[in-house]
């Protein structure tokens, strides 16, 4: 390869280069509310897990009691991450701040009602979906429900009005 050819091709190669960092700023930018909201759903996940075993297997506290802990706190870590970087939400008053978060674990209790509990039992018992597939269909189901009620209920962004 020529001297000529060679310049040609590294070139090539910081554009493709850029155009992927660019493509890939911009996707995360155009979808970065849908793309957060995953990101802190599955550390949420996590911090469900580690501290669950914090509670049942350092601490020995009952299995049941520290399963109830941490759904709260990865609950707290979801409203916290939530608030701040998916749905950047900005409550002026204390008032405002504290009927968020309660709508936001009354929602996590509802949808975990309705289908963690309630439609996953439905799936297993009535209709005799194996409980991996279920639990699976269920967790989509949570996720779609929660993000949802945060988005349309919880975080919903005031129309500015003119």
């Amino acid at each position: 390869m020529s001297k000529q050819e060679l310049e040609k091709v590294k070139l090539n190669e910081i554009k493709l280069k850029n155009l992927n960092l660019k493509t890939i700023k911009g996707l995360y930018l155009q979808y970065k509310e849908m793309i957060n909201y995953l990101i802190f759903g599955a550390l949420s996940t996590f911090v469900n897990f580690a501290s669950y075993y914090a509670f049942a297997k350092i601490l020995k506290i009952d299995e049941i009691l520290s399963s109830g802990l941490a759904w709260f706190c990865a609950v707290l870590f979801a409203y916290i991450t939530n608030k701040i970087f998916v749905f950047e939400s900005n409550t002026k008053t204390v008032k405002k701040f504290v009927k968020e978060m309660a709508s936001f674990f009354l929602a996590r209790v509802v949808s975990g009602a309705l289908c963690d509990v309630g439609t996953f039992a439905i799936m297993v018992k009535v209709l005799k979906i194996n409980d991996i597939i279920s639990k699976l269909i269920t967790q989509v189901m949570v996720i779609i429900l929660n993000y949802i009620l945060s988005k349309f209920f919880i975080f919903k962004k005031k129309e500015n009005t003119m």
